[in-house]
């Protein structure tokens, strides 16, 4: 067998994060290679050409690079982004095509074999991402009728990939409520299941959302610091769109004739069956946003920021209870799967894993000594869920590696 090629440093990813990773440590002359399995910023160009960031074109800002395009406060269309990225890493050791088969530990540093032949590496930066694979909860999918047509939203494209008829439309963050939202437009019956959301408005007091937690160091909370951390890595997305236009909230969807239920329980006698704690989540979100926007009135007055009136979202309006609903004929005939992503780190063969099979890491740093981990949720700081976030989070984690380099030197 071939002992293979060298380098100091793989990273196992060419989007924002592994090309940010591969920025710093450039900056630093750590030999590196990033190996990519399809092309540079692969998941982006995956994802459906509606789909809009939900951050302002003017945080997208990496190492090196900042947005100076002429709309600062629009919203890049995910071909946008791909085509963005894709110029950022034009500089970057990047080797596309090629798909990472095992990470391995080895005495001297790690094994990593891929389908172009294998690397050996002092340290590995998995910069994957935390959205490589939808998430559906397997135990309420295979209760669903065999005639229903199921997707997810990362399959899910434009109203016509569906069959005529009601939709369910399970989740109630950011993907779910803009697909609520186009079905419903495209003339169809669409039930909305509601677990716990994040509610957000996406303009207060003259100004975007986010640039209100951007300023006021909302974005800067540390994982450390939160009273439940794990809960804190594990909240929904916020419930955003990327459009300056009116919110599109529950109450936005309640209006444009979307059914809201509770969250999608199970499967009784030909019916999806709904949980009754639609309004409890819903007081729940209300009483999050509440807190959120007093942190942001507070902050302003401290700095004496010239702003709009605090006038805040109304309360949603939650509708009478409807606890079930038939499949099939005119009641339900599919199902979008708008319940999340989960990394897909099948071929990193490294006791770094808890029982649930996530990867236990300290701001992106593991156990196995030189095993790093980026572009997770909340890996740092809230920034980090957002492509904002990557330089820092690569930042640090270059100071950690390149520590240890020098310490084994």
């Amino acid at each position: 067998m071939p002992s293979g090629q060298r380098t100091t440093t793989v990273i196992v990813g060419a989007g924002q994060s592994g090309l940010a990773m591969s920025r710093h440590l450039a900056d630093r002359s750590v030999d590196h290679v990033v190996l990519e399995r399809g092309v540079v910023a692969n998941s982006w160009r995956s994802r459906r050409a509606s789909l809009r960031l939900l951050t302002p074109n003017w945080m997208t800002r990496l190492p090196g690079f900042a947005y100076t395009g002429p709309d600062p406060d629009g919203y890049l269309s995910a071909p946008q982004l791909a085509r963005l990225i894709s110029g950022y890493g034009e500089a970057a050791p990047v080797l596309t095509g090629t798909s990472v088969t095992s990470v391995r530990r080895q005495a001297t540093g790690y094994l990593v074999d891929t389908d172009q032949g294998p690397w050996r590496t002092s340290s590995v930066v998995v910069a994957t991402g935390a959205a490589a694979l939808a998430s559906v909860p397997a135990g309420l999918a295979a209760q669903v009728p065999a005639g229903v047509v199921s997707r997810t939203a990362a399959d899910y494209r434009v109203p016509s990939d569906l069959p005529p008829g009601g939709v369910l439309v399970v989740g109630a963050s950011a993907s779910g409520v803009q697909i609520a939202a186009e079905l419903r437009r495209s003339g169809r019956p669409v039930t909305l299941a509601v677990g716990e959301h994040v509610r957000v408005p996406r303009r207060y007091r003259g100004r975007d959302i986010l640039w209100w937690m951007d300023a006021a160091g909302v974005l800067d909370d540390r994982f450390e610091d939160q009273p439940d951390p794990e809960r804190a890595r594990n909240l929904p997305s916020m419930q955003l769109v990327g459009s300056a236009g009116d919110p599109l909230d529950l109450n936005a969807l309640n209006h444009l004739g979307v059914r809201l239920v509770g969250r999608f329980a199970g499967v009784r006698d030909g019916c999806a069956q709904f949980a009754g704690s639609l309004a409890n989540v819903c007081a729940l979100a209300d009483l999050k946003l509440g807190r959120l926007l007093d942190r942001i009135d507070g902050w302003a007055a401290r700095a004496s920021v010239e702003a709009g009136r605090p006038d805040r979202p109304p309360p949603t309006l939650v509708p009478a209870p409807v606890l079930s609903a038939p499949f099939g004929g005119d009641g339900i005939r599919s199902i979008v799967w708008a319940t999340g992503f989960r990394p897909d780190l099948s071929w990193l063969d490294v006791d770094v894993f808890d029982r649930r099979g996530r990867v236990v890491h300290d701001g992106g740093v593991t156990a196995a000594p030189g095993l790093y981990v980026l572009g997770m949720p909340f890996q740092r700081t809230r920034r980090s869920t957002l492509i904002d976030g990557a330089g820092a989070d690569a930042r640090e984690l270059t100071e950690r590696l390149t520590r240890r380099l020098v310490l084994a030197a």
